[in-house]
């Protein structure tokens, strides 16, 4: 790919503000790893996100979306071709008892956003890091609540650049799963259906969620957040714990003393340090308790060459 063709080409279809080359990947995710995009791509209409991807298809160039990195390791040698984020779609407003956010908006911005209009059922998701969009992609969820229990219908582009309102139902949400990747979807915005509630009930259910996760999540250093799948008739952290691996590591990276279920980045650690901690912490607890962890966490992009 000559990647000053393709500044030159999407000067016809973007923005020049919204587009740069060699962009530093780690700059974006919350672990702080990861190379360079060839070229990342920042979006701010659908338009231009329907013409950004039918160029990629046109000239059959390599294109990966970010959501802002809270659940996804980048490896060290970065990711090959256009790199897009929807980082700049962010606008949340209420519509009756909806509350409809574009897919670059925080998911707890979502929330606190149904708690300053005194609409409940997004509690759940006011310690949640990750964007709008990724939270339905993996439908995300904590403490008894997931994306499921109150999306109503979403607006998505496909491969193809063509823009779709599909029902909660048709992404086939389960736990931390859901059909976006599979139908290569591109979650522009949700509509979530909530009800009206007392806003002081809704503020000490929010209040009581975030000291629990400040209290035990190792919120100090850069993660990504919760690495595994929680394995049926399991807790994935009470397993990594019984297994001595707390405090463990390799170079800057080592399974947090805080909560064992999360992998931290504690000095200057490496993409590939931090995916041999999470190597080495399927391994042991494989061989200790015959338990395969899955990862929750996406890794992406190749290794330094």
């Amino acid at each position: 790919m000559d990647k000053q063709q393709v500044i030159r080409d999407l000067h016809d279809v973007i923005k020049e503000t919204n587009f740069s080359v060699d962009e530093l990947l780690k700059d974006h995710t919350y672990t702080k790893l990861g190379g360079k995009a060839d070229v990342f791509v920042t979006p701010d209409t659908i338009d231009e996100v329907q013409q950004v991807i039918k160029y990629a298809n046109a000239h059959d160039i390599p294109f990966t979306l970010l959501g802002n990195g809270s659940n996804v390791i980048i490896r060290d040698g970065g990711i090959r071709g256009i790199v897009l984020s929807l980082k700049k779609f962010a606008t949340i407003q209420r519509d009756g008892n909806k509350v409809i956010a574009q897919s670059g908006a925080r998911i707890i911005d979502a929330s606190r956003f149904a708690l300053n209009e005194s609409l409940t059922g997004l509690e759940f998701a006011c310690g949640i890091p990750g964007t709008v969009g990724g939270a339905l992609y993996m439908n995300a969820g904590a403490y008894g609540g997931e994306v499921k229990d109150c999306l109503a219908h979403a607006l998505v582009v496909d491969r193809f650049g063509e823009v779709h309102r599909i029902a909660a139902e048709g992404f086939d949400l389960a736990y931390r799963t859901s059909n976006i990747a599979e139908k290569g979807y591109i979650v522009l915005e949700a509509t979530f259906q909530l009800e009206p509630g007392d806003a002081r009930e809704i503020k000490a259910m929010m209040d009581d969620l975030t000291n629990r996760r400040e209290s035990k999540q190792p919120l100090e250093y850069p993660s990504c957040g919760s690495v595994f799948k929680r394995p049926p008739g399991y807790f994935a952290g009470k397993l990594i714990q019984d297994s001595d691996l707390q405090g463990k590591g390799v170079g800057g990276a080592e399974v947090s003393t805080k909560h064992a279920g999360f992998i931290v980045n504690k000095s200057d650690a490496t993409a590939t340090e931090y995916i041999s901690v999470i190597e080495m912490v399927q391994r042991t607890v494989k061989e200790k308790f015959g338990v395969a962890l899955e990862r929750e966490v996406r890794i992406l992009g190749e290794d330094e060459k």
